[in-house]
């Protein structure tokens, strides 16, 4: 009985998962991978880094996600003359009654949109990805909590390096996701041009709220990963780890490997994807689909990699090879 209401539970979860794509697809053409990444990051309430050249829609497909969200949304244009102050807010004075009193600032918003966050200097970076972790930020002497949900989008552009600020590998941990945004299929750019090129506004509507996020976000614990699965999750992040530079193939290639949070988030991640599929139980597909979103940017290359133009997906292949697959 229990069984059947959970899978219950899932087709309804599917269908409204896909009305949230068809509305997001009105305005944008293809991109897949990306909006299900968006909304994986949402789902299990993480915070979603999307690189890519200019012009592939990341800004568009952010802003329409919010719109079909019932919840504050505000973007943010990281420049090199911005301060922590722009983002978290300041102290201002009061005339009338002569005291300091917290002007928030837009950090105080459901969904957050960071468009090229490497634009911005470290101080204003770290402003960013302390409230992203701790989901609070100080302003004087008092401490604010960030209202649920709390989702940060962030955008970077990968071929411009004069005048931005690279994150840290550190910093990169803190997301969930690291998605790669392509170029449009020649046919995708054809519907582009034939439904954009008028300049006419697409309206969207609101398909999901808050209520709905935490019913879908707790149907999501709730699937099961048996105990091999989670050897098997935990055997990936360890092999990156791996300082046996003589026994694979692969090490030599990496300088550092994933941390724990790599493990929590392939975790969820994987669950999730399971969710997509409509099943209620996680199978080592699962993992494999979503293990380079998790790990390409948690796995720091060496000299040796880069001499040998490897990327962090190349290497992720070569660890999937030895992983033995429950």
């Amino acid at each position: 009985m229990e069984m059947t209401r959970l899978d219950g539970k899932i087709k309804d979860a599917i269908g409204q998962l896909d009305l949230i794509r068809q509305e997001i697809g009105r305005r944008v053409v293809g991109q897949p991978a990306m909006i299900d990444g968006l909304l994986m990051g949402l789902l299990a309430g993480g915070h979603v880094l999307l690189e890519g050249v200019p012009g592939l829609a990341k800004t568009l497909a952010v802003r329409t996600l919010a719109e079909i969200f019932d919840v504050e949304y505000k973007r943010i244009q990281f420049t090199p003359d911005l301060l922590p102050a722009d983002l978290i807010g300041t102290m201002i004075y009061r005339q009338q009654t002569g005291e300091f009193v917290p002007r928030k600032g837009p950090i105080f918003s459901n969904i957050i949109l960071a468009d090229e966050i490497n634009r911005a200097p470290a101080k204003v970076q770290s402003a960013l990805l302390e409230a992203m972790e701790e989901r609070q930020v100080t302003i004087g002497t008092e401490t604010y909590r960030l209202q649920e949900p709390f989702f940060v989008l962030a955008t970077q552009n990968p071929i411009e390096q004069e005048g931005t600020y690279p994150l840290p590998e550190a910093q990169l941990d803190r997301f969930i996701l690291k998605l790669k945004v392509d170029y449009p299929e020649p046919h995708e750019e054809l519907m582009i041009l034939k439904r954009m090129g008028n300049a006419k506004r697409i309206y969207v509507n609101k398909v999901l709220t808050s209520g709905q996020l935490r019913d879908l976000r707790t149907l999501v614990a709730s699937i099961r990963v048996d105990e091999r699965i989670e050897e098997y999750i935990v055997s990936i992040i360890t092999a990156s780890r791996q300082k046996d530079r003589t026994g694979f193939n692969y090490t030599r290639f990496i300088e550092f490997g994933a941390s724990t949070r790599g493990t929590l988030f392939l975790f969820r991640c994987a669950k999730i994807h399971a969710l997509y599929q409509g099943r209620n139980y996680v199978i080592p597909e699962d993992v494999k689909a979503v293990v380079y979103d998790v790990l390409r940017h948690r796995i720091l290359l060496s000299y040796e990699a880069e001499a040998e133009e490897l990327s962090p997906e190349d290497v992720i292949d070569r660890i999937l090879q030895v992983v033995q697959v429950p």
